[in-house]
């Protein structure tokens, strides 16, 4: 008999975790009679409310439901990694608690790797229905970004709900850089994937841990992780400023010798001055941003920390 993980990381999500159990026992039962069996690992990361205890028990009713808490927040990255570390399956997948991923969609899924040949079967969104449109539009601007500065491509709406083999999931555990961005690590590890569409669901129950700034920050650390080339962005205005500087300069004393007139034009220096400053200090934020990733990877600090777990 065959065994598919499920990771389900969850941060204060007491509301929804009974609700997301009920729909897994429904698909569970199918998988069943197809001789395929559910491991669904629920990855508390550092909840203040009772989704560890509502964990705990329903680990005691179901032997196919395992659980990881860990000492106190590392968010998201950190816990859909150690779910796939724990993993035991043949395959293995990570799936939101608020079913936003659609469970039905695994039976798909796993037709398409069985039957197909794939070694990962992922969704992504055709429609943003129900975000604000100033965060659709963002989103949209993200991964036509990313894709033009990345050698890895990103499928716009791609969603970290998808279907793999084993020995994907392996590859993606081997990478343990601490500055993680799933989306690319799954792109960047290649395998045969097939990608199915589906309408965006709305949240069933409970809210959204993910703010626009926060969506913006994780943004920039994908931006980061898998590409350089805001560094020679950096370099080329840097390079294209000295030549209009020089330019400049020699506007100016051409100008001084022609009508002896120094002390005009001082408004319009002010101004050149500070944008100067500006385009400046956004070079070194730039530096700054890479510097401080690897300043974090050398230090070679756990991912992650469990507090307890029953696996």
């Amino acid at each position: 008999m065959e065994t598919i993980s499920i990771v389900v990381p969850c941060y204060n999500e007491e509301d929804a975790i009974t609700f997301y159990y009920n729909e897994i026992l429904k698909i569970r039962k199918e998988f069943n009679k197809k001789r395929v069996e559910l491991e669904v690992i629920f990855v508390d990361d550092g909840s203040s409310d009772n989704t560890l205890s509502i964990m705990k028990d329903l680990a005691k009713k179901n032997k196919f439901i395992k659980y990881i808490s860990f000492s106190r927040n590392f968010g998201k990255e950190a816990a859909m990694f150690a779910g796939l570390e724990h993993s035991t399956g043949d395959y293995a997948t990570v799936m939101d608690v608020d079913l936003q991923d659609p469970p039905k969609l695994l039976f798909e899924m796993y037709d398409a790797i069985k039957n197909d040949g794939y070694d990962s079967v992922g969704v992504r969104r055709v429609t943003r229905k129900g975000e604000p449109p100033i965060r659709s539009l963002f989103a949209r601007m993200f991964y036509k970004l990313i894709n033009k500065m990345s050698k890895v491509e990103m499928v716009d709406g791609a969603r970290d709900y998808r279907l793999m083999t084993k020995q994907m999931v392996n590859s993606i555990t081997s990478m343990e850089e601490y500055n993680r961005y799933s989306k690319g690590l799954f792109s960047f590890v290649g395998y045969k994937t097939k990608w199915l569409e589906y309408e965006n669901v709305e949240r069933e129950h409970g809210e959204t841990k993910w703010s626009f700034w926060k969506l913006f920050i994780y943004a920039i650390d994908g931006i980061v992780a898998f590409t350089t080339a805001p560094l020679m962005i950096a370099t080329i205005i840097g390079v294209l400023f000295c030549i209009l500087s020089f330019i400049a300069i020699a506007v100016i004393i051409v100008r001084t010798l022609i009508w002896s007139d120094p002390t005009s034009g001082w408004p319009s220096m002010v101004c050149i001055m500070f944008f100067l400053s500006g385009i400046q200090l956004f070079c070194t934020g730039i530096i700054g941003l890479y510097l401080s990733k690897t300043y974090l990877e050398t230090k070679k600090r756990p991912i992650y920390i469990i507090r307890e777990k029953n696996i």
